[in-house]
């Protein structure tokens, strides 16, 4: 296993793969370097001297910018180096093509449920939407009395707070995600469930649901035994929603992909293996969605590259940061900061890679369906609940979720949590479904590859993850305005 890795050829920093000591000697490129002090591993060292005011280079891009001399040897973090991204700063438009992609592996079949609208869910359940927060202990109690017909595969409540006291936009926000989760093709059956005097009213969503047939409403307060009317429509939902698994062609597969609790071995071992898989799935015609809007931040000419309209979604997020007087140009969580990345662009230049190299064929907004298959750019934030919500409502049936610190965390859709490092994995088995961290430790990408394949085909077809056999599956929504 190596200890250190230098990621392009123009770069002036190294990446420690496991933590190295004051005084050990590395060898790179020639050049026998001492490392100044004890340094964590994923954190990054100098393998030249950099002046004040000399950009810092890693992905052979530019990261940001040391603010005092860094010596041969010397540990490169948040306390030698700033951003250079700037609340004005726009990228420059490139018209380059999407890297060419060639795939060995064969096509795998999946074995899901078809859909009349020819999509393919990997899951056939019913969900149960509220318009309202208010019934969510109603519907949360119904569900433990009921028993599941045994052609379902599971029955949700997608529960959250919202649907009253909401106006303009981020009413329209709500409604347009509980209309985008209510298509997803993991659901065989949908019951939208409202109170009756919220502002998000039962019509609203009628309307814009009006041609799907497998969706029913209720309305709480225009019954007299809210748990038979319950039981009376769920099980008519569960009628229509017989169905048996058929092979499927990869094409007929969405996925998101994500990333949360990064480390800088996100953007070395996970993220780029999701990326190869993301370009074998488009390249057999089916769809990644990828969002995360604000962590593509100073890696945009990656996305726009391949597609020019991201630069609305772009300034969209940028307005919304400065509408509430919050930078645009930073946002390294701790625990990022603590795994190794030291500015935005770092994580962004990592974050990116999980699209892959295949064309992005559309930018979709908030709860849009997607229509196209190829690489899909889906409007969100970088929190991992809104973000990964945010692309089940665009139709994602299973997430690739990598990470480097580690999350419970669990999309409403089947969530493969993927590692960044061994040691993560070893740590909490109960979470990590796959280990990326073989990489750096000998493993071939391309083998690595082929092993995730048949992760993803085994839980497209009935395997469930670590997170659904935890339960741990939910829902959140963005929120961008005042509460009455």
């Amino acid at each position: 296993m190596k200890k250190y890795i230098r990621l392009g050829e123009k770069d002036n920093v190294a990446v420690a793969l496991e933590n190295l000591s004051k005084d050990e000697i590395v060898e790179l490129d020639g050049l026998k370097i001492k490392i100044a002090g004890d340094l964590p591993k994923g954190h990054k060292f100098s393998i030249r001297e950099i002046k004040k005011g000399e950009r810092i280079i890693k992905y052979d891009s530019i990261i940001g910018e040391a603010t005092e001399e860094i010596k041969v040897g010397d540990w490169v973090h948040t306390h030698n180096v700033k951003t250079l991204l700037k609340p004005d700063w726009k990228p420059e438009w490139k018209d380059r093509k999407a890297k060419e992609v060639n795939i060995r592996l064969p096509e795998r079949k999946l074995w899901g449920f078809k859909r009349k609208n020819g999509k393919a869910g990997i899951r056939n359940e019913i969900w149960i939407i509220p318009t309202v927060g208010c019934v969510n202990g109603v519907l949360r109690k119904f569900t433990q009395t009921i028993r599941r017909p045994e052609w379902i595969d599971d029955v949700k409540i997608l529960s959250h707070p919202y649907g009253c006291s909401q106006l303009g936009g981020d009413l329209d926000m709500t409604k347009r995600i509980l209309c985008g989760l209510a298509r997803n093709p993991n659901a065989g059956g949908v019951l939208i469930v409202g109170l009756g005097c919220e502002n998000l009213q039962l019509d609203y969503l009628r309307e814009e649901l009006k041609n799907q047939e497998n969706i029913g409403f209720l309305m709480l307060q225009g019954v007299r035994d809210e748990e038979e009317a319950l039981k009376g429509a769920l099980y008519e939902l569960a009628e229509k929603a017989r169905a048996e698994r058929e092979e499927c062609p990869l094409s007929s597969l969405i996925i998101g992909v994500k990333c949360g609790g990064s480390d800088s071995l996100s953007g070395i071992t996970a993220n780029p293996l999701v990326g190869k898989l993301s370009d074998y799935i488009t390249f057999n015609g089916g769809t990644v969605l990828m969002s995360e809007i604000p962590e593509i931040f100073g890696a945009e000419e990656e996305i726009i590259s391949r597609i020019e309209e991201f630069i609305n979604v772009i300034n969209w997020f940028r307005s919304y940061y400065t509408k509430y007087n919050q930078p645009v140009y930073e946002n390294p969580s701790p625990g990022n900061i603590k795994g190794g990345i030291t500015t935005l662009k770092e994580k962004s230049l990592g974050a990116v890679k999980k699209s892959g190299n295949g064309r992005v064929t559309d930018v979709l907004w908030y709860g849009e369906e997607a229509k196209r298959s190829g690489v899909n750019i889906v409007f969100g934030p970088g929190n991992d609940l809104v973000s990964t919500t945010a692309l089940v409502g665009s139709g994602a049936t299973m997430i690739l979720f990598t990470t480097g610190r580690g999350t419970p965390f669990e999309a409403v859709v089947p969530t493969i949590k993927i590692s960044t490092n061994s040691e993560l994995a070893r740590r909490k088995p109960n979470w990590i479904d796959f280990n990326a961290g073989e990489i750096i430790e000998g493993k071939e990408i391309e083998e690595a590859l082929s092993e995730l394949i048949e992760l993803v085909m085994n839980v497209s077809s009935g395997k469930r993850t670590k997170g659904e056999l935890r339960g741990f599956q939910e829902i959140a929504i963005f929120k961008d305005g005042v509460i009455l």
